[in-house]
């Protein structure tokens, strides 16, 4: 039998390095509070005023309104509350169904809701 004199560390090295990078990770992700958004480019250079309310569509076609996840019937009941002069932003992931956008515009502008902003990125 052959005695060792020494323990090998380099897999225990290897699994504290994969945790950390875990760890880091995460933790960006909680720090920012922000949703990944991945939004669509333009070449203009006109600067956006700040919006009243922030709705935001991710990949998955999810509505946010003000980065809480919403369902459509109560985000309905929500615009019921707001005057017609409310300033909207909508974030929209350039991934997400193409039909979750239009349907968006479309309850806005069945509410009569004329001043929103669609976010880029420049």
């Amino acid at each position: 039998m052959k005695k060792f004199d020494s323990i090998n560390v380099i897999p225990f090295v290897d699994i504290l390095l994969v945790l950390l990078t875990i760890v880091l990770l995460t933790s960006t992700f909680i720090a920012k509070g922000i949703l990944p958004l991945d939004v669509p480019k333009s070449a203009s250079n006109e600067k956006m005023e700040s919006s009243n309310v922030v709705i935001s569509i991710n990949e998955q076609g999810t509505l946010f309104l003000e980065q809480e996840p919403i369902t459509h019937e109560r985000l309905n009941e929500h615009l019921k509350t707001l005057t017609s002069q409310t300033h909207f932003s909508i974030n929209c992931d350039k991934k997400a169904p193409f039909d979750f956008f239009v349907t968006l515009l479309d309850t806005l502008n069945t509410r009569q809701f004329r001043n929103i902003d669609i976010v880029i990125e420049k």
